[in-house]
């Protein structure tokens, strides 16, 4: 019985890549340098999949930023703007379109479906001309092969990366993008012949828009791809992948009949009814990839279970047919447990990493090919017990708490408008008013002090010290700058949501637990393993503390339910929405204490609301009702003069436009630079919103400082179409991935910009 795993995490065990970035970035060290550091991961996954006797071993999984971005530079579509002439794309060119540069902003960034990973959207049109500009995915097989090892090359699947990409500026937002595949199924067929040329086997193509609501003319799509590249897949096994959730019938039966492919990847973790559609009809002779590892969790995996569905599959498919999988990549879980040496033991035999999921993998499909390892089977059920009947995971008066909310829907007493009014009675917030989304700069001298306090090299004395000279110093420069509404700038903490997981009960945190979330930001997931409870107030020193440095008002930083939900790594044993409402409680016991410590505004970050939608329409209604109403929850016992803000970012949102709006949030910072804009359009389609909103009107994720007139640009954009009394003036998203040198002048030009405009207004009266 054959193995297979979709993709694997990229930055290394200890980050390796992340830090060969940033050197390359900040030009530290070479282009070379950071070859030879991406290489060595490379052959180091390759290496331990191959020992643990996987079969099917992927490469051109890695990337240097986001595999989108490295199939737009395969097809030679870049924008543009980039100054790019042809020939193989470089580094210089990448790195432009993934991050920017001095002159021209980066592409959009937004969400991988349902995931905390981001890809950077191809922007294309009736213009572009296609050309194969990136050997990349020939360079790594061939790589691989000189190992010694036959390894499967991936690819987006054409119609995947069509349908995931958007028209380009100038272009009309109508174009139908999917008439672009006549030009790029060329090029793929050039990669095809490549890879058969080098001696490719096998090849995959991930197609995992296939499990999104299709109309029929987008399946018809899929079945004209792969039938005009079936003369160039000829002699080649070829594999489409799906995951994240189930594929519907329509899509199973057009995948199923697609020409020239010889398997098909589906997840059955979060896509279980797919096996009701295998189980009535699977075409003759393919083979089946079944995904029962979960490629986006950290739990060990019920193997007695997996091997249970395995069996039935293989009494459809056959034994020579069937392949054990994992549900999705790997790259959305962490790299290797062996790492974690100061985990809870107990907690930690729950556990299974990217290099533990391998393990699983391969001794599910040794198992069903009759070679089961009996110990390793025992250690799961053992682990799966323990975890089942540990006192930790439930603590009983939480439990009363969360179901006693059931009957309310917990929102404020006065409507938004009314609200409004007494928050600027108490604010005396100037028109246009500006402020930060929260952090600032994370120094090497901030991040040491941190390091040393957690080591216990320095004491709490020094700690608090050190930190509260860094708020200081965050204040002095926002009233230097005239912001209106300050910030601490957070430097207490590392991570938003590890930041709260570890004042909570119910949480356990890694030391090397990192995923990727893009290029080389890295973010290390909480692990909610139990009942959640907030034993302590988390926030209120830190949040007085930087209210006395100033009489500006001086926002509580929070993160919401939902985002803290999403950006952890979340128990199975209980519905999501039950986990949700009692982070829910926890943060609202928090909110009530920063309002009784004379904090006036609190911003309740829900960055990642939108991220957890399901794919599925039918399945949306049900998520955000329970997500919104876990908002709503935190804020519904405050005073009509405290403001709540809420941030959101780097999600198309118009399509929950009303959900947003139903959040009831007196203020709502989100993103919009970076998008185009995108979110200005279902304003100008007429949604009313009567709220405060601050659309970001600089991307922080480019080094590139915006100027003045650019800013007030968008600004000027903003009032064709929302009120000027309801409008604020803010960056796109946090400031900690930024320096002090390119931060200053940013937001120095961002005030600049609220008072140009200010100052016009105030004349055309």
């Amino acid at each position: 019985m054959a193995s297979h795993i979709v993709g694997y995490p990229r930055m290394g065990p200890k980050r390796e890549l992340k830090f060969a970035l940033e050197s390359f970035w900040d030009g530290k060290s070479s282009a070379e340098d950071l070859k030879k550091v991406a290489a060595d991961l490379r052959s180091s996954i390759w290496k331990q999949m191959a020992g643990a006797g996987t079969k099917y071993i992927p490469s051109n999984t890695f990337s240097y930023y986001d595999q989108v971005l490295d199939t737009t530079a395969m097809l030679g579509a870049v924008p543009p703007r980039y100054g790019w002439n042809g020939g193989e794309i470089g580094f210089e060119t990448y790195f432009s379109m993934a991050r920017g540069n001095a002159s021209v902003p980066a592409m959009e960034m937004t969400k991988w479906f349902d995931t905390n990973y981001h890809f950077i959207v191809p922007e294309l049109g009736p213009d572009v001309k296609f050309s194969y500009a990136s050997h990349k995915a020939v360079d790594e097989f061939k790589e691989a092969k000189a190992l010694g090892l036959d390894t499967v090359p991936v690819l987006i699947g054409p119609v995947s990366y069509l349908l995931l990409s958007k028209p380009a500026k100038g272009v009309e937002k109508t174009f139908p993008l999917l008439s672009l595949l006549d030009k790029i199924l060329p090029i793929y067929k050039e990669v095809i012949s490549e890879l058969k040329g080098v001696g490719a086997s096998w090849i995959q193509f991930d197609e995992p828009t296939l499990v999104m609501d299709l109309d029929s003319h987008k399946l018809k799509a899929f079945t004209d791809a792969y039938s005009e590249l079936e003369s160039s897949l000829s002699g080649l096994n070829v594999l489409v992948e799906t995951y994240f959730a189930d594929v519907p019938a329509e899509a199973y039966k057009a995948l199923t009949s697609l020409k020239g492919v010889t398997g098909y990847g589906f997840d059955f973790v979060r896509g279980s009814n797919t096996l009701d559609l295998i189980k009535g009809g699977f075409p003759k002779g393919k083979y089946l990839f079944a995904g029962v590892v979960d490629g986006r969790n950290i739990w060990a995996n019920d193997l007695a279970a997996s091997l249970g569905t395995l069996q039935a599959l293989e009494g459809i498919v056959g034994k020579e047919k069937l392949v054990v999988s994992t549900s999705s990549s790997l790259l959305h879980t962490a790299v290797d447990l062996v790492n974690e040496t100061k985990l809870d033991k107990e907690i930690k035999s729950w556990l299974a990493f990217a290099a533990q999921k391998i393990l699983e993998v391969n001794a599910l499909a040794k198992a069903l090919s009759g070679h089961k390892d009996e110990a390793f089977f025992s250690a799961n059920a053992a682990a799966l017990a323990s975890r089942k009947s540990s006192p930790r995971v439930t603590n009983e008066a939480v439990q009363k708490d969360a179901a006693a909310l059931k009957g309310s829907d917990h929102r404020r007493s006065t409507n938004v408008s009314t609200r409004l009014d007494a928050q600027q009675k108490k604010l005396n917030l100037p028109i246009l008013p500006t402020t930060t989304i929260g952090s600032f700069p994370q120094t090497i001298e901030l991040r040491r002090v941190r390091r040393e306090y957690k080591a216990k090299k320095i004491s709490e004395g020094e700690y608090v010290k050190a930190i509260k000279e860094e708020i200081n110093k965050v204040v002095k420069l926002q009233e230097e700058l005239d912001i209106d509404v300050l910030v601490h700038g957070e430097p207490e903490r590392n991570d938003m949501v590890e930041y709260f997981g570890e004042q909570l009960s119910g949480f356990a945190f890694t030391v090397n637990g990192w995923v990727q979330s893009y290029g080389s930001r890295c973010v290390k997931p909480p692990i909610i393993y139990g009942d959640v409870s907030r034993p302590n107030p988390m926030t209120v020193f830190w949040s007085s503390t930087a209210q006395s440095m100033t009489a500006r008002p001086m926002k509580g930083m929070l993160t919401g339910p939902v985002t803290i939900l999403n950006w952890s790594f979340v128990r199975n044993d209980q519905p999501r929405f039950e986990t949700c409402y009692q982070i829910a409680l926890a943060i609202k016991n928090e909110v009530e204490d920063l309002e009784k410590a004379g904090i006036n505004v609190i911003q309740i970050d829900e960055a990642a609301l939108r991220e957890g939608l399901p794919l599925r329409k039918s399945e949306q209604a049900f998520y955000l009702d329970w997500a919104v109403h876990s908002f709503r929850i935190t804020n519904c016992g405050v005073n009509d003069t405290t403001q709540i803000h809420t941030h959101m970012c780097y999600s198309n949102f118009n399509d929950i436009i009303h959900s947003i709006i139903d959040m009831d949030a007196d203020v709502i910072t989100i993103e919009n630079s970076r998008s185009d804009e995108k979110l200005l359009s279902v304003f100008r389609e007429g949604v009313k919103y009567g709220a405060g909103i601050g659309p970001g009107v600089y991307d922080i994720h480019s080094p590139r400082i915006p100027s003045t007139e650019e800013i007030a640009d968008r600004i000027n954009k903003m009032l064709a179409v929302l009120e000027t009394n309801i409008l604020w003036v803010n960056p796109d998203c946090g400031l900690k991935t930024r320096k002090y040198s390119e931060v200053k002048p940013a937001l120095k030009n961002m005030v600049a910009a609220a008072k140009l405009l200010r100052t016009q207004l105030a004349s055309a009266k």
